[in-house]
């Protein structure tokens, strides 16, 4: 509890344009953001470009360049956090898509490891569209599929996330996969 107060803190020094509470604020976050990224990209092969250091320094660099950033708590921090990870490897599968730096990119073992109703010929900008879509209906069954998948956290670490209990994310978990199988026609 100390921790999450000490967190919120820093999170409001920094809103408050504090530059101290950010140097602060990096130490405390940054393993596990760069930890879930690792987790994130094993299930990329050939996929060897973007490493977990580069994805977690980019997405930083994208939530600077925003400009006033407006983080309440934790739970919205690694939401954010999540949703910049996502366009990111979004935005590197069109690249590499449009032939210039190789094209052919396939996340079949990640998806099996989830166990993601995705067909393995959908891609990233599929997905993409897919979550958006799902936003607009049930925002926080994007943000537990989001977190999962693009996240790589456990359930409990959703939970704790998102602020629901370990069985209620099970169950947006269930709900978010039929949809997805829906949508994509998996």
């Amino acid at each position: 509890m100390a921790e999450t107060e000490h967190l919120q803190g820093l999170l409001e020094r920094w809103q408050a344009g504090d530059h101290g509470a950010l140097a602060e604020l990096l130490p405390l976050v940054y393993g596990d953001l760069r930890n879930l990224a690792a987790s994130e990209l094993r299930g990329h092969r050939g996929h060897d470009t973007l490493q977990p250091t580069a994805l977690v320094n980019e997405m930083f660099v994208r939530l600077l360049g925003a400009g006033h950033v407006n983080f309440s708590d934790r739970r919205h921090l690694f939401n954010g956090a999540a949703r910049i990870m996502r366009q990111i490897l979004v935005d590197d599968a069109r690249r590499s898509q449009a032939g210039k730096r190789g094209g052919g990119w396939i996340r079949e073992d990640f998806h099996a490891s989830l166990e993601l109703p995705i067909p393995e010929h959908y891609g990233l900008e599929e997905v993409d569209e897919a979550l958006q879509a799902l936003e607009v209906l049930d925002a926080e069954l994007a943000a537990v599929v989001e977190l999962r998948f693009f996240g790589g956290l456990e359930m409990a670490e959703i939970g704790q996330v998102i602020g629901r209990d370990e069985r209620t994310v099970h169950r947006r978990w269930t709900v978010a996969r039929a949809w997805l199988r829906d949508r994509l026609g998996a």
